[in-house]
């Protein structure tokens, strides 16, 4: 008899619980929102994020406030979010790192990045430019894999460093090319722009923003766009899927909730920022920023998500590394 009447009451719980969860998505939000940033401030996550917040919060009608929590390429951060209230309060601003790099990155990860979230909408997509020391006597994607096949091994590539999107980006270049290169870590992307502009280095991926002022100036060559289409903003640079279809090594962000969290909640949230994503002045904003706004679907996003850890789990299983 005990054990009925504690299951009976563990069925009213819960009964309780969701009744008050449903009746709460129905005046929702009717308090501040909470969006984790899970890098640290004033990098273009934390300025991606702050953006998402304010007009988020305008959309709302309630203020949506950034909180940011860094450590392990993201994984800290994320991993509260995993675990916070279903209710809609705390959200995450999830990155290729997080949700796409990450799960096959590293051995002990402190989330299930498909199961333990619920994907709102992906909001941006940042490209990255394929750079090479002008002395480098190729001037076309083509010609540069020509020259690969010609001197395997013998030209070197710069990163941030070792798992980083950039490094990653650059390993994808050789699998689905045939070529070998020479890898040279830095601890982050100015001093290794520095050595690709010395000549120390030959290339490397960096995003638009770091790359296009030395581009312009003539210290870098650019030979192409890592995102799978042409930027508006440089219609003349070829993108590398246009000789390597399937090609894609962006940064990209994108907004998620705990999983568990109503359908009536995520789906407005998807409605809003769906909506301020297609504003012209949020496009335009993002633009200066060579970052482009993206307004899809959250079965988009699923998908899209999907392929982003199919690609990258390749490549880091072909390097074989892992990060504890």
């Amino acid at each position: 008899m005990r054990v009925l009447v504690n299951l009976l009451a563990l069925l009213a719980a819960s009964l309780i619980a969701s009744s008050a969860i449903a009746q709460g998505a129905g005046d929702y939000p009717n308090r501040a929102v909470t969006l984790v940033v899970p890098f640290a401030p004033g990098g273009p996550t934390d300025v991606i994020g702050r953006l998402v917040a304010a007009k988020l919060g305008e959309r709302l009608g309630k203020p949506v406030v950034v909180l940011n929590k860094p450590g392990a390429g993201g994984n800290t951060g994320s991993a509260g979010v995993a675990t916070a209230a279903p209710d809609g309060y705390t959200l995450l601003l999830g990155t290729v790192s997080t949700h796409g790099i990450n799960p096959s990155l590293y051995k002990n990860m402190p989330y299930d990045h498909k199961k333990d979230f619920v994907a709102i909408s992906q909001v941006s997509l940042v490209p990255n430019l394929l750079v090479v020391n002008p002395n480098l006597p190729v001037k076309t994607v083509p010609e540069l894999i020509a020259y690969l096949k010609q001197n395997p091994g013998k030209v070197f590539y710069a990163t941030p460093g070792s798992g980083t999107s950039i490094h990653l980006a650059s390993e994808l270049l050789k699998m689905m090319t045939g070529t070998d290169m020479t890898h040279v870590p830095y601890k982050g992307s100015g001093p290794a722009m520095i050595d690709v502009i010395g000549g120390q280095v030959q290339l490397m991926f960096d995003n638009t923003v770091s790359a296009w002022p030395h581009v312009q100036s003539g210290k870098v060559r650019a030979l192409a766009v890592s995102t799978p289409a042409r930027l508006k903003g440089a219609p003349d640079l070829p993108a590398i899927a246009e000789f390597l279809p399937g090609f894609s090594a962006s940064a990209w962000h994108g907004v998620f909730a705990p999983a568990g969290t109503p359908r009536a909640i995520t789906d407005k949230l998807a409605a809003e920022i769906q909506t301020f994503m297609k504003d012209p002045a949020v496009v335009e904003q993002l633009a200066k920023l060579d970052t482009i706004a993206v307004s899809g679907t959250p079965a988009e996003f699923v998908r899209f998500i999907a392929e982003e850890t199919d690609r990258w789990a390749s490549v880091v299983k072909k390097l074989d590394l892992k990060v504890d």
